[in-house]
């Protein structure tokens, strides 16, 4: 490697690394009173726009776009700010790797994986998604004739969102799984899958 070379690879490293520490105190920031709102997201907009282009971090592009299809109505419900709280609360405890799904190993995740179908088929959804927001992975559900909800006990799929970590009894969605597991050990037939299986199913 060239001294140029090294010189601009070691220039680029200090950027994304000032850049996700200031991320991470942004972050921290936001979500410190437990809620977001519409401001808050919109700074958080503007911040990550003003440096998406210069940063080679997915975790940046991750949540750029997660921030943008909040706002592309111009309204940050409750249900989209409280989905984008817990990203952050996770994000700035480091509970996630930066921008790469976690091997979902520590989960209780059904073996082998079942094949899914959808017609007919009562999906719930629980965690943080690389494929969007909840909404638009319930959508992608109900385009091909299944259906979404709460998790009850009729529910045949359940599926994680790719960042889940092994700390994820501890987390928001932690209560869903359990009772998953629950259900499923007593015989209902319930399905407990990573969004990285059922996203090849689409």
């Amino acid at each position: 490697m060239s001294n140029e070379a090294l010189h601009n690879k070691l220039g680029g490293d200090r950027i994304t690394s000032r850049q996700i520490d200031e991320l991470i105190g942004i972050a921290r920031g936001v979500a410190a009173d437990g809620q977001l709102n519409q401001t808050e997201v919109e700074f958080l907009q503007k911040w990550l726009a003003a440096n998406v282009d210069i940063s080679d971090q997915p975790v940046v592009r991750t949540l750029y776009d997660r921030v943008n299809a909040i706002l592309r109505d111009g309204v940050a419900d409750a249900e989209e700010c409280s989905e984008l709280l817990d990203t952050l609360n996770r994000f700035a405890n480091r509970d996630f790797e930066l921008g790469e799904v976690l091997k979902p190993t520590g989960l209780p995740l059904c073996d082998p994986a079942p094949v899914l179908t959808f017609t007919g088929t009562s999906y719930c959804f629980t965690g943080t998604f690389n494929y969007g927001q909840r909404k638009y992975c319930e959508q992608a559900v109900e385009a091909r004739g299944g259906s979404c909800g709460g998790l009850r006990k009729s529910t045949n799929v359940l599926v994680i969102g790719a960042y889940a970590t092994s700390s994820w009894k501890h987390s928001s969605f932690g209560n869903k799984i359990l009772q998953a597991c629950e259900w499923r050990d007593v015989g209902l037939p319930i399905s407990i899958v990573a969004e990285e299986h059922w996203a090849r199913h689409l």
